[in-house]
């Protein structure tokens, strides 16, 4: 079992811009990855205290994980933190080795761990 890990911002609080946002995240987490649904175990989901208007893992059941377990909360309110910033964690069912995983970080949220950013 291995963790994926990813993030993106949402332009504004609304739940077409988060449920798109999440859906593209996870699906570049899974396409990057090659991960198939039934090779996910969880994700936890958590959103910045900016974000309200619906739960990320909407997101994850449009994409056919809905036989996984989600949870979504809360990041804590550091000051200065990324606003309207969802992370995802992933744990997963792969061959693959650690190093060779491709974590995704899209948007803004690309500043939080450069050297795992991609385009």
């Amino acid at each position: 079992m291995r963790a994926l890990r990813g993030a993106i911002t949402v332009p504004n609080d609304d739940r077409a811009a988060i449920a798109d946002a999440t859906g593209r995240l996870l699906g570049a987490m899974m396409e990057r990855n090659e991960v198939a649904p039934e090779e996910v175990v969880s994700v936890i989901f958590s959103a910045t205290a900016d974000l309200t208007a619906e739960f990320p893992a909407v997101a994850a059941r449009r994409l056919g994980l809905d036989q996984v377990p989600l949870l979504c909360t809360v990041e804590i309110p550091v000051p200065g933190a990324l606003p309207r910033c969802i992370r995802v964690l992933m744990h997963l069912y792969t061959a693959r080795d650690y190093a060779s995983l491709r974590h995704v970080y899209l948007g803004g949220a690309r500043g939080l761990r450069t050297d795992l950013a991609e385009d």
